[in-house]
């Protein structure tokens, strides 16, 4: 199982990237491979604020389709465009190409709250 240590990580298996006051998102490794095969991302939040625990977006697989779940509260300035024509980049590089949003932090102390990959290691039975 691929848990980079310099990333945060959320019980709902999103993974971050802070840089500054902006944070990159997307889902782990461990939720693309329970998922299986990835056929459709869906982020239509783009320019809005968000609240950590709402849902951004949608990630549809074969047999299901799973909200996404904002790690912190901010404001989506990107969405992974690669994705609508290439889902599968969430099961074939889910910490690289497979990023799905970018997000102007609105607290950057609030990433002290996220998860450190031992702790979400914890969490999926690592």
């Amino acid at each position: 199982m691929n848990l980079p240590k310099e990333l945060k990580y959320t019980k709902d298996h999103e993974w971050v990237r802070i840089d500054g006051n902006v944070a990159t998102v997307g889902i782990t490794d461990f939720a693309q491979r329970e998922l299986g095969d990835i056929v459709y991302v869906e982020i239509e939040t783009e320019g809005d604020e968000v609240e950590e625990g709402e849902v951004f977006g949608t990630v549809e697989a074969v047999k299901t389709v799973s909200d996404l779940f904002m790690p912190l509260s901010g404001t989506i300035s990107e969405v992974n465009e690669a994705l609508e024509g290439e889902p599968e980049l969430v099961n074939t590089d889910p910490y690289g190409q497979g990023w799905m949003i970018k997000i102007e932090v609105a607290d950057e102390s609030a990433a002290d709250n996220l998860l450190s990959a031992d702790e979400y290691a914890e969490v999926i039975g690592q």
